[in-house]
């Protein structure tokens, strides 16, 4: 099918290159020309495993092409993937000037049917506003749908080509036809298809999201509870976890959510039911909770140096909000760094991330040291923060980290290591919702 993808940010990469590896052909457009140069290059400005590799075979095959001419991909495709950003506004409503304009300019542009599908995170209602605006701009016959993703990053291409499940809302049994042969191949192994109306899928994206936040945010407050009456949240977990009815699936403790859908999807969910005069109290705790995870960490961090972090130097293992992936939106590593060097300058920070160094410097106020080696910046390091959980952190050199540091403390805000090793290699080792191990 010929396909035009409008955004070439995180979904619009993912949602264009897996479509053109199908065969398909695909034209991803986007504003930035600078963006468009480095894709036909093969240059991709995001890490995500595998997408590399099949952007540069899929634009060598000619199968997926990049331009800033939208003209030029609404007059080739028969089925367009709005895909553009959907920013939070202050007051957490989502910013739908880019999914608007790009809708009235396709309305102009087009000369024949076409089927507009809305990839981007909207609220509730958004893919009826705008068939009713397109209307006004044009006498061709036209459909929008809804079709949100469900993309994890690391994991983004993998999920789509094998997805648990692909939902579609459309009025239209012209627009589903499309689509379902569209996802045909991808559902092979008997994943569904799951169609509904257009207000429904839109909600589903939302509220998907919110109920993956409200677990992850129900294990910290939990953890935090642990913290005070002396249980260990890693026992209560497995204890949890092990009803079949609740599973163990986004219930790890930590520093909480980040990257660029949970709070963002949390405050729009939020937002959308004041708007309909229905609070949202579930919603609006999980983003609450989440905001607590990490400034108890950042407590816990300023109580073990009595106040005072000037002249402390700290090493920060992990910039990303999760691992496999370059993302630092809303990243909890962030945040700790951030406040720290803004109430204590006088600290030294350093940090290692296997991918994120680059983006974290454009986004962390302060002076940062940044190290490509994991081990070298623990040199004279007064304590270590664990705040990814990226592979290579989990099974260190505890001898080799003893004999950087100026001493072996560890605050460990994904729980990556076990109490027992902690005490037999004699670190203060402070986590989430477990004891306190000290030498």
């Amino acid at each position: 099918m010929r396909l035009c993808i409008v955004g070439t940010g995180y979904v619009g990469l993912v949602t264009g290159t897996c479509f053109a590896e199908m065969g398909n052909e695909v034209i991803a457009v986007d504003k930035d020309a600078q963006k468009v140069d480095m894709l036909a290059r093969g240059d991709v400005p995001i890490y995500e495993p595998g997408l590399s590799e099949l952007i540069v075979r899929n634009v060598a095959e000619k199968r997926l092409t990049f331009t800033t001419d939208l003209a030029r991909g609404v007059a080739h495709a028969e089925i367009i993937f709005v895909c553009v950003g959907t920013p939070p506004s202050a007051d957490g409503s989502s910013d739908l000037t880019a999914v608007t304009d790009v809708a009235r300019a396709i309305a102009k542009m087009m000369t024949s049917y076409k089927l507009i599908v809305v990839k981007s995170t909207v609220p509730v209602g958004t893919c009826a506003a705008l068939e009713t605006h397109m209307a006004t701009l044009t006498d061709h016959q036209f459909d929008v749908a809804s079709n949100p993703e469900f993309l994890k990053e690391g994991a983004a291409v993998d999920d789509f080509f094998r997805p648990d499940r692909v939902v579609v809302g459309a009025s239209s049994d012209r627009a589903l036809k499309k689509l379902r042969y569209l996802y045909a191949p991808f559902l092979r192994t008997g994943r569904p298809l799951i169609e509904m109306a257009t207000a429904s899928s839109e909600m589903t994206k939302h509220v998907s999201n919110a109920m993956l936040a409200s677990r992850i945010s129900f294990i910290n407050e939990v953890a935090a509870l642990c913290d005070v009456v002396g249980a260990d949240v890693e026992e209560v977990r497995r204890g949890m976890a092990s009803d079949h009815r609740i599973g163990s699936q986004f219930l790890f403790p930590g520093l909480g959510f980040g990257g660029s859908c949970f709070p963002k999807d949390l405050a729009s969910l939020a937002h959308v039911g004041r708007e309909n005069g229905r609070r949202m109290h579930l919603s609006e705790a999980a983003a609450l909770v989440n905001e607590e995870a990490r400034q108890r960490f950042l407590a816990r961090i300023v109580d073990h140096f009595s106040g005072d972090l000037s002249g402390k130097t700290l090493a920060f293992w992990g910039l990303a909000f999760k691992p496999r992936t370059d993302d630092v939106r809303e990243a909890p590593a962030l945040y700790l760094i951030n406040s720290i060097a803004a109430k204590w300058p006088a600290a030294t920070l350093r940090a290692h991330d296997p991918v994120a160094m680059d983006r974290a410097a454009d986004a962390i106020v302060g002076k940062v040291e940044y190290g490509r080696e994991y081990y070298k910046i623990l040199e004279g390091a007064d304590a270590l923060v664990i705040s990814t959980e990226w592979n290579e952190y989990r099974t260190p050199d505890f001898e080799r980290m003893r004999s950087l540091m100026r001493a072996p403390v560890i605050f460990d805000g994904r729980n990556l290591h076990d109490l027992d090793m902690m005490r037999e290699m004699k670190f203060t080792y402070y986590s989430v919702g477990r004891p306190t191990v000290t030498p």
